[in-house]
């Protein structure tokens, strides 16, 4: 028979050694003598009694005589610390399964917590690098009152950045942006297209940081000749040879000198051009790409203004620039935009802007310290629920002189020693899920292990962890009282209510939130996507026009649809699949003056556009300007249009834009088709006739074919018209498909988080399961020998954790509900909340929490009560 092993631990610790042998000898002796007259469970009992009895008089006295058993060391002293951490590690190794979740549960919080925490940085981060940042702002174009509202947009005409640079002494240097794709770019032999690229003011690297590896600043894009390229590009077209100087060819036209080499583009950038063009080379390209209209908005421009210049006081002075070059008060008025804004508050109501990617930093903001504080009270949970079994170390201790302050200091050095082990092991983790985590997010992440700031961020996190993770438990055991401890008062304290219990609760209410919101955002996404688009994309593919193609068109598609690989080819304005142009400002017969400022979406097409895009005709006809050459001037409307524009009889009516006195006629009217956002309203869309020019061309294949043997006849065509030029296409749906990437990307990251806060909360249930079940070992054996079955003795387990399950249940619905409600404001095209999205995720939480508990509670109901019953 041997004494309580605990207890004969503390002992064998307390006393001195010299003084081991004696005392030990003599506990040991008694113990046998009452173990074989008074039972085991008695000399149990006596033992500890006797040991508190041997140590009390040094508590009372507080004299030196307590370094018989054990000196507690100065909590100034650094032998402390050691020690601590040295008994921190003894804890680790001796509960092997406790130490497994509670490092897994923070490993697994802490890399969520990181990996969220690298993303918003990276988007909080967004062109901040740039050393003038506090001194850049784009000029926006704003509406005036239409509807009721005033509409911002992000161009501007061209004309506007030269003439702000010329009239106003606050502007130190302008620069307008224009991105361009379809430049094929040849060195010799190589050849390359759909590379992005930019046209740009002379000033634009100066006003921007972006490092030069070759050239000098100063001489960049002087000449109408010249261009600068980034690294990747001069990889791409060069090798490992340098680069400046040498000569690329565009579009087998014009060359151009290599006057500079870029370091590539960091990720947290707007901008994505892998070379620059002058703006003076865009000018000589002439129609199509220079337009000196002060009413033809189509260009980012930037300004740097000069130190010490108040931009409030700037902005209110270009308000009405384009009023006075233009001569007109009915049309853009001017403000800027700092970049500081520029990425992360990019939606405006009235010219105000009001959200736009803030609002998803700061949602995923909350996810990752939800997540990280998930973690933690599961280490404040198990660490709790624990106290039983350190109860009695507490009470000798306290008993042998220890203060509160030292055990308070104990207990922290095991949630710093579990939290650093923790760290090590998120950081890893941390590592292997970057590149798929980039994938899904859309970007290029990564750990800045050479920088020194981040290790002390890294630091700071898990200090910051430790502390929020050990605290209550610190606080909580260490306030113990010896009085009690060995009683039945104590056990009876430890079964009533508890914080743990509101901390379980708070878990779940989180894991609750995030399955809810997932859900929704699914259902609002399939809403969208089942949405009747207005015309058929399959088998629809689109071709931009580079090269001869729009010279060319003509015969291209006659051999299209004569080789098979086509029934129907048209020329349009954008992608069907993309945003139209906006106006405003037309007049028609009977208008109502409110409505004539109502945002209108230009399109245009050649001929065949209804067959081509499979769109619905309702009235007249489509617009065919092969057999009806006035068709140049025809229009066909929507529903929407008609409606906005009162028409009862609409084909002969006719429609002017009084600034440039163009005038149209109605041919057709087609049925509401989507344009630009699925979410959104379809607007009134105006389709013109060839006069408003072309950008690309769709082909509808043939549907008898396979869509491989369609588009190697496709590709044949186009090399025999347009050799010089790879074949270049888009399939129409896949672009539709992507306008559904950031709420997929939303919900898939909301998926991912609320998994992980799922598995953290389960591991914490498993734990304290055990725990509970540990607890409940006696009575659970009493149970089953007065007749309680598998299963009521499971149900009699698992009520209390489906009880707190279910209260979460309850705490997350009218939070959910509430900021999911919120979110699908932003959609005018949205769904309701249904009661069955609840009812869904309180029966996957409930099977899930059943799930992790029945492990434990299964293998307790079918335990021989015999093992339970025998033996304390």
């Amino acid at each position: 028979m041997t004494p309580p092993r605990f207890a004969d631990r503390l002992l064998n610790w307390l006393v001195a050694p010299h003084l081991r042998e004696e005392v030990l000898g003599d506990m040991h002796e008694r113990f046998q003598m009452q173990a074989n007259r008074l039972g085991a469970s008695q000399a149990r009992r006596r033992y500890w009694r006797d040991l508190l009895a041997y140590l009390r008089p040094a508590f009372i006295r507080r004299k030196p005589t307590v370094r018989r058993f054990g000196e507690f060391p100065n909590p100034t002293n650094t032998a402390m610390i050691r020690n601590h951490f040295k008994i921190a590690f003894r804890n680790l190794i001796g509960g092997k399964s406790f130490s497994a979740i509670n490092i897994s549960g923070l490993a697994v919080g802490m890399a969520g917590a990181v990996l969220i925490s690298l993303w918003l940085y990276n988007e909080i981060s967004f062109d901040r690098f740039h050393a003038h940042k506090d001194r850049l702002f784009q000029v926006y174009g704003l509406t005036g009152d239409i509807s009721g509202e005033r509409i911002a947009i992000s161009t501007t005409s061209q004309p506007l950045g030269p003439a702000l640079e010329k009239d106003y002494p606050e502007v130190e240097a302008i620069t307008r942006v224009r991105e361009i794709d379809k430049f094929l770019i040849r060195v010799n032999e190589k050849s390359f297209s759909g590379i992005e690229g930019a046209f740009v003011d002379a000033a634009f690297l100066n006003m921007f940081s972006f490092p030069l590896v070759e050239g000098t600043t100063h001489q960049q894009l002087t000449t109408v000749s010249s261009i600068v390229i980034t690294e990747k590009l001069a990889k791409k077209l060069f090798g490992d040879a340098p680069a400046l100087g040498k000569s690329i060819q565009l579009d087998s036209v014009d060359h151009f000198v290599v006057t500079g080499v870029l370091k590539d583009l960091p990720p947290n950038t707007r901008f994505s051009f892998e070379y620059l063009l002058p703006w003076a080379y865009l000018k000589k390209l002439g129609t199509g790409w220079s337009n000196d209209d002060w009413l033809s908005n189509n260009t980012p421009t930037y300004v740097l203004l000069k130190p010490n210049t108040d931009p409030a006081v700037f902005g209110g002075k270009i308000k009405d620039m384009t009023w006075r070059y233009a001569g007109r008060k009915d049309v853009w008025t001017h403000f800027l935009h700092p970049l500081s804004q520029w990425h992360l508050y990019s939606e405006f109501e009235n010219g105000k802007p009001v959200g736009g990617r803030i609002e998803t930093v700061r949602v995923f903001g909350l996810i990752a310290a939800f997540i990280l504080l998930i973690a933690c009270i599961n280490f404040m949970n198990l660490s709790t629920a624990r106290s039983e079994k350190r109860a009695k170390e507490i009470g000798i201790r306290k008993v042998a002189g220890a203060g509160r302050g030292l055990l308070i200091s104990q207990f922290m050095a095991e949630a710093v020693l579990t939290t650093c082990l923790a760290g090590a092991v998120a950081m890893l983790v941390v590592y292997l899920a970057l590149p798929p985590f980039n994938s899904l997010i859309g970007t290029q992440l990564s750990l800045p292990v050479s920088s020194v700031s981040f290790w002390l961020a890294v630091v700071g996190f898990i200090i910051l962890t430790s502390l929020l993770a050990g605290s209550y438990p610190a606080f909580y055991l260490s306030s113990f009282q010896p009085v009690g401890i060995f009683t039945k008062q104590f056990r009876k304290a430890q079964l009533g209510l508890s914080p743990r219990k509101g901390l379980v609760v708070l878990q779940f209410t989180f894991a609750i939130v995030l399955v809810i919101a997932t859900i929704i955002v699914r259902d609002q996404i399939i809403f969208a996507q089942e949405r009747d688009k207005g015309y058929a994309n399959n088998q629809l593919i689109r071709v931009d026009f580079v090269g001869d193609i729009e010279k060319r068109y003509s015969p291209i598609k006659q051999e299209l649809i004569r080789s098979g690989a086509a029934v129907a080819v048209t020329k349009t304005l954008t992608g069907l699949a993309h945003d139209g142009w906006r106006t405003w400002g037309l007049r028609w017969p009977g208008e109502n003056p409110k409505d004539t400022n109502t945002a209108i979406t230009l399109f245009s097409t050649d001929a065949h556009l209804v067959r081509t895009a499979g769109m619905k005709l309702i009235a007249g006809r489509d617009i065919d300007s092969q057999t009806y050459p006035s068709d140049s001037f025809a229009v066909v409307l929507n529903e929407t249009a008609v409606k906005l524009m009162g028409f009862k009889k609409p084909i002969g009516q006719i429609i002017t834009q009084p600034h440039d006195g163009l005038t149209w006629r109605v041919v057709g009217v087609v049925k509401d088709y989507i344009v630009g956002s699925p979410y959104e309203a379809i607007p009134p869309v105006v389709i013109q006739g060839p006069g408003a020019g072309f950008t690309t061309m769709h082909i509808k294949c043939n549907p008898a074919h396979s869509t491989a043997e369609n588009l190697a006849r496709v590709e044949e065509v186009f090399k025999k018209y347009n050799p010089a030029y790879p074949f270049d296409y888009h399939f129409v749906d896949q672009e539709y498909a992507a306008q559904f990437d950031n709420e997929q990307r939303t919900k898939t990251l909301a998926g991912l988080f609320a998994a992980l806060a799922i598995f953290i909360s389960c591991l914490g249930l498993f734990g304290l399961t055990s725990f509970t079940v540990e607890q409940a070992r006696k009575e659970i054996g009493i149970r089953k020998v007065l007749g309680a079955t598998v299963g009521q003795i499971v149900a009699f387990l698992s009520k209390d954790f489906l009880t707190l399950v279910g209260i979460a249940l309850l705490i997350a619905i009218p939070i959910t509900w509430y900021a999911m409600n919120q979110w699908l404001q932003d959609f005018t095209y949205r769904i309701g909340i249904s009661w069955w999205v609840f009812a869904t995720a309180g029966l996957l939480a409930v099977f899930i929490a059943l799930l992790t508990v029945s492990f434990h509670t299964v293998k307790a109901a079918l335990m021989n009560p015999v093992k339970s019953l025998r033996s304390e």
